[in-house]
């Protein structure tokens, strides 16, 4: 990892693949296509977040374009859950839920690991497991969301790698 903010980034998504991985194979029949689906969009996002901080250094855009794709897979695997408790005819917390306390404390945890959620996500109820990771993959998002405002406004200010090593050469041209 290049950064402290991919890195925790990275981990959270990582969390996220790991419960995806116990959730799927405990709530959902092994001949449903949908774990493969959501397994798929929870390595993107975990996968997407590495690419992306590896291209930091080169290449600006394509540090944006895979920390958008990384936001977009979070997203799906989202309405993955989301759909889950409806189907089941379960409820998504809201804000007001008095377990979504306890998940905002554990969100502050430093260095969270799938052991700092087990116990959410592994419970027997899939109205809890799913909630919980539901609220892991909303910090992820608004996380990322707020890296593509940043890489956004960086690039807008300092440009790309191009841009850059350009303006080295001027300068040293100059000098």
């Amino acid at each position: 990892m290049v950064d402290s903010e991919s890195c925790f980034l990275y981990q959270k998504a990582e969390i996220i693949y790991d419960a995806t991985v116990y959730f799927t194979g405990r709530f959902f029949k092994i001949s449903d296509r949908t774990i493969d689906q959501m397994i798929q969009a929870a390595r993107s996002g975990k996968q997407n977040i590495v690419e992306a901080s590896l291209a930091s250094a080169t290449s600006k855009e394509t540090e944006i374009k895979l920390t958008n794709v990384a936001r977009a897979s979070q997203f799906e695997l989202l309405i993955d859950y989301q759909d889950f408790l409806r189907i089941r005819k379960l409820e998504e917390w809201n804000l007001r839920h008095p377990y979504t306390k306890r998940l905002k404390e554990l969100h502050r945890v430093h260095n969270p690991t799938y052991v700092t959620y087990q116990k959410g996500i592994e419970h027997v109820n899939p109205e809890i497991s799913a909630n919980v990771i539901i609220g892991l993959i909303k910090v992820t998002c608004y996380l990322l969301t707020q890296q593509i405002h940043y890489l956004e406004q960086d690039f807008l200010m300092n440009g790309g790698i191009k841009e850059r090593m350009f303006r080295a050469r001027q300068a040293i041209r100059n000098f």
